[in-house]
């Protein structure tokens, strides 16, 4: 492989700074500029801000125009949000310097499914600028509904799908307790979920799109539902601490409907330290139909690290893609980049 992708990484989270540290890993590519906004953070050295025993010869910046040059980055990958709207006028910004971009915003993996102008705007961009965008993640973006599509390639016909993943929230960051409602009381969490500030899991809408898109299943309503998890028992992470009555995590459905018959449901009740009360984790996949097909997977594929490594791993796909707001589905299947050969799929 004779060039490097050069990486631009926005946003120094626990999940970006985790893609930094992997991609650092990666013969393949090549970090060369670093975008955030904390002040703690701007004009380091990234290797100072990874806590590395090194410099990496990259200062963070918080003013992005600064090096947005596209003669020197190849891709930007971005976790700075959940949500399109919010990362727009970023996504914009990039877009319009002709650079490719890797999102790891949740409602990204298909944004038409709730945003479809936002969507179209995002794939007109990428195209007028001869670049590509996706979005990705653990979940969405792979567990609940890049492998179940790719679980049904032997099928003659599928009746329905059930699919949950039982999690450890643990890992994540303090955005993520808040918009799950860990910490809460039951009635701060029932008043969150109706003024929309508790959402559980973001990804559903997006999730059951893809599969219906993929498998022609036709979904046309989605309905979702989200009870919280009380806790018996003390726990506590870096960003929250929960005692017995309070909440835990959110236990979140989400369905897809094609006309009155139920198509697609997805089950992902999250919660911090599961195992304080022996609740174990793991990823389930139910395919009814032609044949019949049951997958487990336990515990759970670990949902930051993997989300981390999708990111880092979908960087060369999203290079060589032609143009256009692409989707899980559009590319070819991402995989671990362990050699040369892992990081050109051209066809």
């Amino acid at each position: 492989m004779h060039h490097q992708i050069r990486v631009l990484q926005w946003g120094l989270g626990a999940m970006g700074s985790g893609m930094a540290k992997l991609a650092l890993q990666k013969e393949g590519l090549r970090i060369v500029a670093a975008v955030d906004a904390r002040p703690d953070y701007v004009s380091k050295d990234l290797g100072e801000v990874l806590k590395l025993d090194r410099q990496l010869g990259v200062t963070v910046t918080d003013q992005p125009e600064t090096v947005l040059d596209k003669n020197k980055v190849d891709v930007v990958v971005i976790a700075t949000t959940s949500w399109t709207e919010k990362q727009m006028p970023d996504l914009r910004k990039i877009l319009k310097a002709g650079i490719n971009v890797v999102s790891i915003a949740e409602e990204m993996s298909d944004p038409a499914a709730q945003s479809p102008e936002l969507a179209k705007e995002l794939d007109q961009l990428a195209k007028e600028n001869g670049v590509s965008i996706i979005g990705t993640g653990v979940n969405p973006g792979f567990v609940l509904d890049l492998l179940v599509v790719l679980l049904t390639a032997g099928c003659h016909s599928i009746e329905r799908i059930e699919a949950s993943r039982v999690n450890d929230l643990s890992p994540y960051g303090p955005t993520v307790m808040e918009t799950q409602g860990v910490g809460t009381t039951p009635e701060q969490f029932r008043s969150g979920v109706a003024d929309g500030s508790i959402v559980g899991h973001v990804g559903f809408p997006e999730s059951i799109r893809l599969i219906s898109e993929a498998l022609g299943l036709g979904v046309d309503r989605i309905e979702e539902s989200r009870e919280p998890i009380v806790s018996k028992v003390h726990r506590e992470t870096p960003h929250v601490v929960v005692e017995p009555g309070m909440v835990a995590g959110c236990a979140h459905i989400g369905v897809g409907y094609h006309g009155d018959k139920e198509v697609i449901r997805l089950i992902h009740p999250q919660q911090i330290h599961p195992q304080l009360e022996d609740q174990s984790t793991g990823d389930y996949i139910h395919i009814y139909g032609v044949p019949e097909i049951h997958m487990a997977i336990t515990p759970e594929i670990a949902g930051g690290i993997a989300t981390m490594g999708i990111a880092v791993n979908c960087i060369p796909r999203v290079f060589e893609a032609t143009p256009g707001l692409k989707r899980m589905i559009d590319i070819p299947v991402p995989g671990a980049l362990m050699g040369h050969s892992a990081y050109s799929r051209r066809v």
